[in-house]
């Protein structure tokens, strides 16, 4: 008896052992998941940090932001960069960049650095700095475009002279705790690594110098971190059917003049311009129009025309956020007939291949320079709108069970919020709701069970 307790007892400790072994690694596993996005699963922001000389008390560097994003840019008011000093590290000086606040620098006599602070944070200079605080790819308020879109403006720079810190590769201590909000949360960024030194190639490409040290940082984004509700919603109509399948109610929230009283203001309300002037103005706070779904931004998709061999659609951005205005703004959508896109009016277009060249089903959209590429605030002029004309494909098309419609919609990176697909506007003759009656079946099977009743 005695060694069956024991036994018991082993097993028992066994087990607790195995459950505290599963919590640890389930607690400890990595969050990165949070930010993979299916649709640009490499897409990351890579901060490169290049020292490029020696100071008799630490050393001079370029720090580059890469967006290396398709579809996700960082835009007004613009990016935000923090980190925690592994030492006790100061900034003497920058160019093309500042940081938010000095700190204490009272123990500094004759010369004071530019930041004192342990855990300082960095914010771009405004268009119009003079030239002598400049460096290539600085100065644009803290907005970083996309590749897709304006390759010339994905990147952003500034310079910055640390002191107090090593002067050596070997007694340099890399940063720690990078942070990166753009312009909000939902950014993570991983640890510092050191790399391979950059090169810098001349003009002509004939002599290559390179950085003294380098290292790198990660930083991806996930839309769940970045805030608790979505920011936009798609409708759909069609020609074949009258029903226009708004917005999903409370998309991005609800009306409760109790609990957030000024969240939102009618479009015909005498109190508009106050509203907008109002306290949150300066602070970037939304104010949307009062509408069922809440959104900044809704996307409406309506299914145009029906030709032989082709079919048209037609796609509305409409922008409700009256302190808003959005600039370089994209869209992404997923349809199974991207493949053939055919003709595309007053929009630029750029197939996406996340699962490879095989499957083109995911298209990037955004506005023609100087004509659409400003989302305008709230208001008559507060939409883009373009036609597409696509192909059929004999094999796949069909307008019967929502087909035409997309399967998923992004605004600026962020998923937008869809109908349901019991919702969407079926074809008059193949209307969800309609059920085959009971009594064809139930004729059928009398008829057959007296034919072999009387057979038998």
């Amino acid at each position: 008896m005695a060694a069956v307790g024991g036994g018991a007892g082993s097993s028992r400790s066994v087990a607790c052992c195995a459950v505290l072994l599963a919590a640890t690694v389930l607690f400890s596993a990595p969050a990165t998941t949070e930010a993979y996005d299916s649709l640009d699963p490499n897409g990351n922001i890579t901060i490169k940090w290049d020292i490029m000389q020696w100071t008799p008390d630490g050393y001079v560097a370029v720090v580059t932001m890469f967006n290396f994003q398709q579809f996700r840019h960082i835009q007004a008011p613009g990016w935000q960069l923090g980190w925690t000093w592994a030492k006790k590290e100061v900034i003497w000086s920058m160019v093309g960049a500042q940081t938010t606040e000095q700190g204490d620098c009272s123990k500094f006599k004759g010369n004071t650095p530019h930041c004192c602070k342990k855990d300082p944070t960095i914010v771009d200079l405004l268009p119009g700095t003079p030239f002598n605080m400049q460096i290539a790819n600085c100065c644009k308020a803290g907005v970083i475009n996309t590749f897709n879109q304006d390759p010339a403006n994905a990147a952003s720079s500034f310079q910055i002279s640390v002191g107090l810190a090593g002067t050596t590769n070997k007694t340099v201590k890399v940063p720690k705790n990078f942070t990166l909000k753009a312009p909000g949360p939902g950014y993570t960024c991983g640890r510092a690594m050191i790399v391979r030194p950059t090169k810098f190639f001349t003009q002509d490409g004939r002599r290559a110098t390179q950085a003294l040290m380098t290292w790198n940082v990660t930083c991806t984004y996930s839309q769940f971190l970045a805030q608790k509700t979505p920011t936009c919603c798609v409708s759909l109509s069609s020609f074949y059917n009258d029903t226009i399948v708004n917005c999903p109610t409370c998309s991005c929230g609800c009306q409760n003049n109790g609990t957030n009283p000024g969240s939102c203001v009618n479009e015909n309300s005498p109190y508009l311009q106050s509203a907008i002037d109002g306290p949150g103005k300066y602070t970037g706070q939304p104010l949307v129009q009062c509408t069922s779904h809440m959104c900044p931004i809704r996307i409406h998709w309506h299914v145009k025309l029906n030709y032989k061999e082709y079919w048209r659609v037609k796609i509305t951005v409409t922008n409700f956020n009256y302190r808003m205005n959005y600039t370089q703004w994209n869209l992404v959508a997923q349809h199974p007939n991207f493949d053939n896109i055919t003709k595309l009016f007053s929009f630029n277009y750029k197939p996406l291949t996340p699962y490879g060249s095989r499957i083109n089903d995911t298209a990037m959209f955004w506005g023609v320079k100087f004509y659409n590429d400003l989302l305008m605030q709230a208001g008559p002029l507060g939409n883009a709108q373009s036609e597409l004309l696509l192909r059929k494909d004999s094999m796949t098309f069909t307008f019967d069970k929502g087909w035409a419609f997309p399967r998923r919609v992004y605004f600026n990176g962020d998923n937008c919020v869809m109908p349901r697909p019991d919702a969407y506007p079926w074809l008059p003759n193949a209307s969800p709701l309609t059920k085959q009656p009971l009594t064809l079946p139930v004729l059928v099977f009398s008829i057959v069970l007296a034919t072999l009743l009387a057979i038998a």
